[in-house]
């Protein structure tokens, strides 16, 4: 059947029966045939890709599915789910292909995040428009209609509704925290985020949905939505990167290995490897960049787009005359260490 994606989890409703989040802690990227009949047996699947509810009835039936076939985690999952209070789900993404549902797009948002998928692994078109805001909070979501009422249903209880923040995407952390990360404030990674084994980020780092980091890194400024960044490449503090979001356009914006963006610096065009965007310069995919030799003489002129990709640049601006400029940078930065380790 060579299914693209499937996965056993909770959902929450509001009050009109809509599904507004889904939770799977065990998604599956290419399933076997095998696993797929069984649980399109039990699940009364109809074809294509599909959002199912599931009984608490059947979760036996589900448990024994994925134990037949390996899965211990999802089996023991949908054995606790018998008793569960919160509807239940099975999502069958026979084909990668865009999000029809909250379901469909909270399972792809989790293949990401889960390291199954690299951003822009899976589609994604209109997921922002598909998505509507919830109201986070320690409580759950909550559909923001209904808000209102539960704060005042809470304080006469004798409880404090704690609203985390308002948003399309919830925190990361709430559905997944990958292996081998630091994560200073978890409220800046959103759910969808890709943040590879030995990232670090700091209070002020930021990382957006579809966008991330493939290996170690230290990420103290802002990733924007598509984004993705080398192992071995840094964020510095205050430094931004333009997402394809941003400017409207459909250039992926990305950054090489063993690359660094100083601090307070910005990037809008796709950077190689062992690059260097010296502290407080931003260089826009149509910025002039004055190219010199070994010797520093101008040997010409070209836009910042025309240098996408290559490595071993070393972008600064004249302090003298305000030009950016671009230079050979042979040797590669090299990056402490320590601030890496996140035993």
């Amino acid at each position: 059947m060579a299914f693209f994606s499937l996965a056993f989890g909770t959902a929450t409703k509001n009050r009109d029966g809509k599904i507004i989040e889904a939770f799977f802690p065990n998604p599956v990227l290419h399933p076997s045939d095998a696993l797929v009949e069984q649980l399109t047996q039990v699940s009364g699947y109809e074809g294509g890709n599909q959002v199912i509810e599931i009984s608490p009835a059947q979760c036996g039936d589900i448990a024994s599915a994925f134990e037949a076939n390996g899965d211990n985690t999802n089996a023991s999952f949908a054995n606790k789910a018998a008793s569960s209070v919160q509807p239940l789900v099975l999502v069958l993404l026979a084909a990668d292909e865009k999000p029809q549902n909250v379901a469909e797009g909270f399972l792809k948002l989790q293949l990401i995040s889960n390291r199954l998928v690299k951003p822009h692994g899976t589609v994604l078109d209109g997921i922002f428009g598909l998505l509507h805001n919830i109201a986070w909070t320690n409580e759950g979501p909550i559909d923001l209609p209904e808000l209102a009422d539960r704060q005042i249903e809470a304080r006469l209880a004798g409880r404090a509704l704690s609203v985390d923040c308002v948003d399309k995407f919830p925190k990361m952390v709430d559905y997944v925290v990958p292996n081998g990360v630091r994560i200073a404030d978890t409220s800046r990674v959103r759910l969808g985020a890709h943040v590879g084994e030995g990232t670090t980020v700091m209070h002020e780092g930021f990382i957006n949905f579809n966008a991330g980091t493939t290996g170690v890194s230290m990420v103290e400024g802002r990733i924007s939505a598509g984004v993705v960044v080398g192992d071995g490449s840094d964020i510095g503090g205050g430094a931004s990167i333009m997402g394809t979001l941003s400017g409207g356009g459909t250039v992926v914006v990305s950054i090489g290995e063993n690359s660094l963006l100083g601090a307070n610096a910005g990037l809008g065009f796709p950077l190689g490897d062992r690059c260097t965007v010296e502290s407080g310069l931003y260089v826009t995919a149509g910025s002039k960049v004055r190219m010199l030799d070994s010797d520093g003489n101008e040997v010409e002129v070209v836009k910042a787009r025309d240098l996408a990709g290559v490595s071993d640049l070393l972008f600064r601006r004249n302090s003298v005359t305000g030009q950016i400029e671009c230079l050979a940078n042979k040797t590669a930065v090299e990056l402490n260490s320590e601030l890496h380790s996140n035993n």
